[in-house]
């Protein structure tokens, strides 16, 4: 290739690179925005528990059960389709969040809105795998950072328009409004996004042959690794993250205001792992960083639990969550590596062992009910000691 070629591919990398960087930054800008917002919306359209746990419920139901098959079709030549049409979708769902005055019109936006992510947000994220396919781990620290940065900028947002227009609703109307923005852009380069993993326009096959594919690569002894390390791993990620403030409140004794100061810090140094962890991957191999952070965190989980003092667990807490940023993007990008040219199949696959993996924070917390949080909480060790195993008995 020649050089003018050379540099016409990079700049088509870069330029699609930063496009769906932003899409996953705007995607957790959105889940940022929604968490603080709830609240208010539950006043303003006078909610109960139970349609709340609907809510909650019901639209992630419906896009678990959707976003498998949008990963199969990636891989069969309608991604470029789907992705903007995910995109329309999204920010339709957005603006009819905003428009939403009774339960059913807002859980009608809640279900279209889940979907629509899975074919804007998760399909960019597998587009950009393909687009580097020697650079999985890097890219997908990158992604994790974009993410973080959303979802830690997006209560700053909320509070923002809810200062100037006094409602919720300005706040979901402004992220319509950007995704709109970002479309216009993403149009206008369409034509740069790859239909399929190897990036011809002509579809590989139908979605009978796509389904086989999945089977098959579940047959692949790598292919469960990564997946179920990926499920794993979540009980030091999103899990934890879901029961430290209670953890704080109920079990420590601290008050709520220390609770909601133990979730800043988890996200805060995540936030910086995430950051830190881009340069340290172009110098280090992820397996290799990842065997030493699951080392930390088997003897820095404990001492959380056992210390005493309320000050010395948000000091490790803030440890756990610097040393665990990395191991979701670098066992996702372990995953796309291990299935090339199958991006999509593997965003079917971890939707699959999702849904398996999204009844553990309900048995946690019926363990909780009977056993107690605290000692419930010990039961997260699982964690490291499953990463270890499964890193240490990996054949490089």
């Amino acid at each position: 290739m020649s050089l003018r070629g050379k540099n016409k591919t990079a700049n088509k990398v870069f330029l699609l690179t930063i496009i769906f960087l932003i899409v996953e930054f705007l995607d957790e800008l959105v889940d940022g925005v929604y968490s603080p917002a709830l609240p208010l919306i539950r006043s303003n359209l006078h909610l109960s528990y139970t349609q709340i746990g609907l809510l909650l419920t019901i639209p992630n139901t419906v896009g678990s059960i959707i976003e498998p098959i949008l990963g199969i079709w990636a891989d069969i030549g309608q991604r470029r389709s789907l992705i903007l049409g995910g995109g329309i979708a999204f920010a339709g769902a957005l603006l009819l969040i905003s428009l939403s005055h009774n339960f059913p019109l807002l859980l009608i936006a809640l279900i279209l809105f889940n979907p629509a992510s899975g074919a804007f947000v998760s399909l960019g994220q597998v587009t950009l795998m393909d687009i580097e396919p020697q650079r999985h781990e890097q890219n997908m620290a990158r992604w994790a950072l974009a993410g973080s940065l959303g979802n830690t900028i997006g209560p700053v947002i909320f509070v923002f328009a809810l200062g100037l227009t006094k409602s919720w609703r300005s706040a979901f109307f402004s992220l319509a409004t950007l995704t709109l923005l970002l479309l216009v852009g993403l149009w206008k380069y369409r034509q740069l996004i790859p239909n399929t993993p190897s990036q011809i326009d002509e579809p590989v096959g139908g979605l009978g042959e796509g389904i086989g594919n999945a089977i098959k690569a579940l047959k692949r002894g790598e292919v469960w690794r990564w997946l179920t390390l990926l499920q794993f791993s979540d009980l030091m990620l999103d899990v934890l993250r879901g029961f430290v403030a209670l953890y704080f409140v109920d079990v420590v004794g601290a008050t709520n205001t220390q609770g909601s100061l133990a979730t800043a810090i988890w996200l805060g140094c995540g936030l910086l792992g995430d950051f830190l962890l881009i340069p340290l991957l172009e110098k280090v191999r992820g397996i290799t960083y990842l065997k030493l952070s699951a080392i930390v965190v088997l003897f820095a989980y404990p001492a959380f639990l056992l210390v005493p003092s309320i000050s010395i667990k948000l000091l490790i807490l803030g440890l756990l969550g610097f040393f665990n940023a990395g191991w979701y993007s670098i066992l996702q990008g372990q995953l796309y590596t291990a299935m090339p040219e199958k991006s999509g199949t593997v965003l079917t696959l971890s939707n699959l062992f999702g849904l398996v993996g999204g009844f553990i924070p309900l048995g946690l917390g019926l363990l909780a009910q009977y056993y107690g949080l605290g000692s419930t909480m010990w039961l997260l060790v699982i964690a490291p000691i499953t990463l270890l195993i499964g890193l240490f008995t990996h054949q490089t």
